[in-house]
């Protein structure tokens, strides 16, 4: 009985700093003023919430590879093949990091947090790849 009070202790603390973080994230300079719309509308209701981190991610991966295809038109082909491992390597650590969060004994919140972090990395990496090219 100790262990699940201490497990749902710990699960609505959680929650309460996912949830927290949201509209923090939802202002960084990277995401959409559409996210922002989205996310006060679903009001901290699960699926709505999923529904906008999706949408978002789709525009963000649309920003991170548009990003790096500009970054590879610039590069001599030893740098392209540099670029290419890293970012092989920068996808199955945001794939693995995230899907941790995905806890299977965390309920909805587990997804929230695995989406919440996948987007923030996405996002981040993609303004990462923007700021790495040339500037004429």
């Amino acid at each position: 009985m100790r262990s699940t009070l201490s497990s749902l202790r710990f699960a609505l603390l959680a929650l309460a700093g996912t949830l927290a973080a949201l509209p923090a994230l939802a202002q960084e300079r990277a995401l959409s003023p559409q996210y922002a719309t989205c996310m006060d509308k679903a009001g901290g209701v699960t699926l709505p919430m999923l529904e906008c981190m999706g949408a978002e991610h789709g525009r963000q991966d649309r920003r991170l590879n548009a990003a790096f295809q500009a970054l590879m038109f610039d590069l001599t082909p030893a740098r392209k093949k540099q670029l290419q491992s890293a970012q092989r390597l920068w996808i199955q650590y945001r794939d693995a990091n995230c899907g941790f969060y995905d806890d299977p004994d965390g309920g909805s919140l587990a997804r929230v947090s695995a989406n919440a972090c996948r987007l923030q990395m996405t996002s981040q990496r993609a303004q990462e790849l923007v700021d790495l090219k040339p500037q004429r």
